[in-house]
């Protein structure tokens, strides 16, 4: 062979690793885009199992969360495609999130709505009380709840545009009261 030849030879090894190199990390890069996009959509994916988990009491999903406090309605079984299931398994087995939503999957009981816990508070008196008292009660009574006091507010007012409980002014502070289930027929 000779020294031209290996010259040449030598240039083609030397531009086939170059490309092959350069190709090597256009893949890379690509794959580090999918990566990224399979990422989000696994995020997306674990959101939308918890929020189903969350909700699966409720048959109708156009109806907002402070409307489900009232009325629940029994939930209907509906058969996921087999690729969404084994996309929800792999989900579940791979994610923080996933992993939350398959434990809770396994007979956990699910958290009582804030707004019952204060209807219940409330329906321990007869009297008017503030949102502030309710809102001591709920933390002495359940610890691992910590809703701040807007959020009370708010969820006490959800429940009054409801008629389920009655707001009384006095003076300066608001006051309420839960209406029972007969007040609450007479009144309509």
């Amino acid at each position: 062979m000779t020294s031209q030849s290996a010259s040449t030879l030598r240039s083609r090894y030397v531009a086939q690793a170059a490309s092959d190199l350069e190709e090597n990390r256009q893949q890379q890069r690509e794959l580090a885009e999918r990566i990224t996009v399979l990422k989000q959509e696994e995020a997306l994916l674990s959101d939308i199992l918890n929020l189903a988990e969350r909700y699966e009491g409720f048959a109708d999903a156009s109806r907002l969360p402070e409307q489900l406090q009232d009325k629940p309605v029994a939930a209907k079984a509906k058969q996921a495609p087999a690729g969404v299931a084994a996309r929800r398994s792999t989900s579940a087995k791979t994610t923080p999130a996933g992993q939350t939503a398959k434990a809770g999957a396994k007979g956990k009981s699910r958290r009582p709505l804030l707004g019952d816990l204060l209807a219940d508070l409330l329906g321990q008196y007869d009297e008017p009380r503030l949102a502030k008292e309710l809102r001591d009660e709920l933390l002495e009574k359940y610890p691992d709840r910590n809703p701040t006091p807007q959020v009370v507010r708010n969820t006490i007012e959800s429940l009054v545009a409801k008629g389920r409980i009655r707001r009384h002014k006095q003076q300066r502070s608001v006051m309420y009261t839960l209406v029972k289930r007969g007040e609450a027929d007479s009144s309509d």
